[in-house]
């Protein structure tokens, strides 16, 4: 008996790195689909007719479906089977790729997009859980992490590679199609390398914490979305924010008073995993912004048409990479809270260079370098907050923190977009800038990314000074 258990346990360590490669590839669509869409907008418009209005909420029906249910299937995961949560995840996101593939209509396309973000919401917090629980040490998690958070990053970014690339040479209908091969093999190859894993206790989910949660997370994300269509004084944003807010005062009253709580309130005051989650949200805000204002400003002020701007993006993907290989290094070597403090600085300074950018300067002089910073930068920070966000995780809850962290990620990128872009466009048309747009539009996009340098600056300042406080939590830390 024991050497059939041993021999057990070695082919599951043996199965964990394909696995692990599975998990990724899987992350790198689900974050792909985030940007993919912003090339192709104009290309979807024309060949489907769509008005100004409702082109924005191809990009907002992901966003809506992908952070407001994050949580309720994050928790689901836990109860019902991570494994299981995960491939129906996987599947119906497919599914919903094929359909905005083929789609004849702008309802059908907008259609597509909310289940991909249902599908997306299903899939992430359980790979996440998945990962976690599948490399158990300090060491290997960190290693782990460094790879599937990196890998997510490049997804976000490459997205806009891809989509110029692929818009530019075939047809925007490829963004979505090329989805199809990666979600057949995660549903054929995942269950021969994965065991099922779910909450070790037996547990009912809550319904009303559930219905709550969603409801304040969908009508948080649907006002800041609004936000960036309208103002922050237009009621319809400000009444979904409202409503947000409400649902999530009376979800934390239902909560307190729950035998079982779809999110257990001592699990979110852990010191670590808060810092870890408030340093995202200001990096999330920071990064999803920067990524859709240099798109507009690579093609805007410095002229380059939809595959060039797609193809400048390039070298990000390369600093994200080595931001990846070195962020497990640095964790194990210096401990996560040096770590995140370093790469934070990095990307903010990366962040100042490219503020820098005029319709004067060139690629190389220009872009570039402040690019490679910011994606090194980018690269180190990712994996460094999944190791912090999930500090402390167990095999009951999971999918709970990794669903926490991918809601914090969404709707701190759609504050970021929300009120980074509105204030770029606000700065653009003040008078003295006025009678040249192309000094205009710079002007706001230099204001918007020293304003996003300076979220990244806050970050690590939190994170240097609330974990310092602690010498528990900055020895849970070190590793």
């Amino acid at each position: 008996m024991t050497s059939i258990s041993t021999t057990a346990s070695a082919e599951a360590v043996g199965r964990r790195g394909p696995a692990l490669v599975v998990l990724c590839f899987v992350q790198f669509m689900l974050v792909l689909d985030d940007t993919v869409v912003s090339v192709a907008l104009p290309s979807m418009r024309d060949d489907l007719g769509f008005s100004t209005a409702g082109l924005a909420w191809v990009v907002n029906a992901y966003f809506l479906a992908f952070g407001g249910l994050l949580l309720l299937f994050g928790r689901m995961a836990d109860l019902l089977g991570r494994r299981r949560v995960f491939l129906t995840g996987v599947a119906l996101f497919g599914a919903a790729s094929l359909v905005c593939g083929l789609s004849q209509e702008p309802w059908q396309l907008v259609a597509g997009r909310f289940v991909q973000g249902a599908g997306a919401a299903m899939a992430s917090p359980a790979s996440l859980a998945l990962i976690t629980l599948l490399f158990p040490s300090t060491e290997q998690r960190a290693k782990a992490f460094g790879i599937w958070g990196g890998i997510a990053a490049l997804g976000g970014t490459m997205g806009l590679a891809i989509s110029g690339a692929l818009t530019g040479l075939a047809s925007w209908r490829w963004i979505f199609l090329i989805n199809l091969p990666v979600a057949l093999a995660a549903v054929v190859l995942l269950p021969r390398l994965v065991p099922e894993s779910r909450a070790g206790q037996a547990a009912r989910l809550d319904v009303p914490g559930a219905v709550l949660g969603t409801g304040a997370l969908v009508s948080l994300v649907y006002g800041l979305l609004q936000t960036g269509e309208s103002s922050w004084g237009d009621t319809a944003a400000v009444g979904p924010l409202v409503l947000g807010v409400l649902l999530a005062v009376a979800f934390v009253a239902v909560e307190v008073r729950t035998a079982e709580p779809l999110v257990p309130l001592p699990f979110l005051s852990f010191r670590i995993r808060a810092v870890a989650n408030g340093a995202t949200l200001l990096f999330s805000a920071a990064m999803y912004a920067m990524a859709f204002l240099l798109m507009v400003h690579l093609q805007t002020v410095l002229g380059y048409r939809p595959l060039a701007a797609g193809l400048a993006y390039l070298p990000y993907g390369a600093g994200i990479l080595a931001g990846m290989w070195l962020s497990s290094r640095a964790v194990i070597r210096l401990g996560v809270r040096p770590a995140l403090v370093m790469s934070f600085l990095i990307t903010a300074a990366g962040l100042l260079l490219l503020s820098g950018v005029t319709s004067s300067d060139g690629y190389a002089s220009g872009v570039l370098p402040g690019m490679l910073v910011t994606s090194l930068g980018c690269g180190l920070s990712l994996p460094a907050l999944t190791v912090a966000a999930l500090t402390g995780t167990t095999d009951d809850n999971a999918g709970l923190g990794s669903a926490v962290l991918n809601s914090v990620q969404q709707i701190g990128g759609a504050v970021g977009v929300a009120v980074l872009v509105a204030m770029a466009t606000r700065h653009g048309d003040a008078p003295t800038v006025q009678n040249d747009p192309l000094h205009a539009a710079t002007e706001g996009f230099s204001l918007a990314l020293t304003v996003a340098a300076a979220l990244l600056a806050l970050g690590a300042v939190l994170i240097a000074t609330a974990l310092g406080q602690n010498q528990r939590a900055e020895d849970a830390l070190d590793v």
